[in-house]
């Protein structure tokens, strides 16, 4: 009688494949939806009546609980099975998708936004954490980059996805356009996929959880709403004061715990600090341009949905290409140089990008997105490359899982801190004289909104002010990116390790070690 081991199971069983592409499906799914709804949101804003602070909301509800639950959703799926929580987070993204593209209320899309995330949040580290038991080891290397590599290149395709499905159906077929992957991911996971668990894992700790997401919730909330409210409105003083508290207690709590969920003592390391650091900053960055620029694309510059979708391919095609080739250029001069460069170069296009006007052309805006996409690429795959290398072998799991959720913290800050400084400058700037008092209020709300009330009241110069005005408040923000890319450019040469970590391919990729599970395999 001849016994046959799951290793060898997994290596013979043909539907590996298949179910390896459906997740690949999902991480696709997942990777444009990061992207897909910022150019939507200058159409929802028109149909919808959204002001800035409510696009923000739009796009921060999705990311915010993303990070939030990250890491808690992993353990989940340890503990309860990895297949069941990775249907279960299929089927919460499918229903939020569904809920979205059904609405016609900003709350509500809020709400199927925040669902979403949920699903996202156990999705992105159960995907990864099933591929061991689908892959030996001689292929499991090659499934992951696959994967890994479904999750980025989804980027770039959101906005041309999302700017072709707005000039042919309505602004909710962003949100339905997840429904049939989201499906064929779960009907792969039911008849392809093994049930996998790691019963000794840390048990999922409740309180920490809700700190994470009541602490980041409130501090994105206090951010967003503070230009509409005064940041010196004591509803808004009231909600930093809590957010600090309630990361406080979070960071004790967790420096405390024997096993904990989100392991603090990772960042005494300081190659994983500081490159943390950095892939954080990057992400706030790119989240920020990704706010900023569909706006001024559609409003200022007078291109369609998909025309602005295409229009945004030098920044990621710019990523692709650095990130491509970053990793050879990091063992010619090392980790801390290429980091460094990555950031200067992402501070010179911001500083060019802020001499943007509106007569400036998308000539302009494509030279300075280009370098910006090159900064980001240079810099964000040896960053988190060099943070999991600066970890012992057996960290990489839980470092993983820090790293994941720190970038998606910095991004989630980014659409609101930047966003801020938009609304704010645009308001300020914005000549209403003559506008009747309502009128008034709506057009400060967005470039959107003003063009809308330019229009319908007959005040031709509205139009010229929101546009300069936009342009303005934009060229703020591609100057707080520039400053901070610079800062961080120095603290990176400065503190960064110079020489590569000796690790294993498998275990240095950024994204091969991502899910806290991995390690423990």
């Amino acid at each position: 009688m001849v016994t046959v081991t799951q290793h060898d199971t997994v290596r013979r069983d043909p539907r590996r494949w298949w179910a390896l592409g459906a997740l690949v499906a999902s991480m696709l799914t997942l990777g444009f939806d990061t992207t897909i709804l910022n150019v939507a949101l200058p159409t929802m804003a028109e149909q919808l009546g959204a002001s800035t602070g409510e696009q923000q909301w739009m796009a921060d509800a999705y990311v915010v609980v993303f990070a939030a639950l990250m890491l808690p959703a992993g353990l989940l799926g340890d503990r309860f099975g990895r297949r069941r929580m990775l249907i279960a987070g299929l089927g919460i993204f499918l229903a939020g998708s569904l809920a979205g593209a059904l609405t016609g209320d900003v709350g509500a899309v809020v709400a199927a936004r925040a669902v979403m995330g949920v699903g996202a949040a156990l999705v992105t580290p159960l995907a990864m954490s099933v591929l061991p038991s689908l892959f030996a080891a001689d292929e499991r290397t090659k499934a992951v980059g696959i994967t890994s590599a479904a999750a980025m290149l989804g980027m770039p395709l959101g906005p041309i996805l999302g700017g072709w499905l707005l000039d042919h159906f309505w602004w909710g077929s962003v949100f339905i356009v997840n429904v049939p992957m989201a499906a064929l991911g779960i009907a792969a996971c039911v008849f392809l996929l093994p049930e996998t668990r790691d019963p000794a894992s840390p048990k999922v700790d409740a309180v920490s959880a809700a700190l994470t997401a009541t602490g980041l919730g409130a501090l994105i909330y206090a951010i967003i709403e503070a230009p509409t409210l005064g940041w010196g409105d004591p509803l808004i003083l009231g909600t930093l004061a809590a957010s600090v508290v309630l990361i406080a207690v979070l960071v004790l709590r967790e420096r405390r715990v024997e096993r904990p969920m989100l392991d603090m003592a990772l960042l005494a390391h300081r190659g994983f600090l500081f490159n943390s650091l950095a892939a954080t900053l990057v992400m706030f960055v790119l989240s920020g341009l990704l706010f900023v620029l569909p706006p001024y694309l559609q409003a200022v510059l007078g291109h369609d949905a998909f025309g602005t979708g295409v229009r945004l391919l030098p920044l990621m095609g710019g990523l692709l290409v650095a990130a491509r080739a970053a990793q050879p250029v990091v063992v010619r001069f090392g980790p801390r140089a290429v980091v460094s460069a990555g950031l200067a170069v992402l501070a010179f296009a911001g500083f060019l990008g802020s001499r943007t006007t509106v007569d400036s052309g998308y000539g302009f805006t494509a030279l300075w997105l280009s370098f910006a996409g090159a900064g980001f690429g240079l810099s964000i795959v040896p960053a988190m490359s060099g943070a999991l290398g600066a970890l012992p072998a057996d960290r990489a799991g839980s470092g993983s899982g820090l790293l994941m959720t720190l970038r998606q913290v910095g991004f989630a800050i980014g659409v609101a801190v930047l966003g801020s400084v938009l609304a704010s400058a645009f308001r300020d700037r914005l000549d209403v004289t003559g506008l009747p008092e309502r009128a008034a209020d709506v057009a400060g709300e967005s470039v959107i909104a003003a063009h809308i009330v330019a229009e319908r009241t007959g005040a031709a110069d509205l139009v010229a002010s929101a546009n300069g005005s936009y342009v303005h408040g934009m060229g703020l923000v591609l100057l707080v990116c520039g400053v901070a890319s610079l800062v961080a450019a120095l603290l990176a040469a400065a503190f960064l390790p110079g020489d590569l970590a000796v690790r294993s391919e498998e275990s240095a990729s950024p994204d091969v070690a991502a899910p806290k599970t991995d390690a423990r395999q």
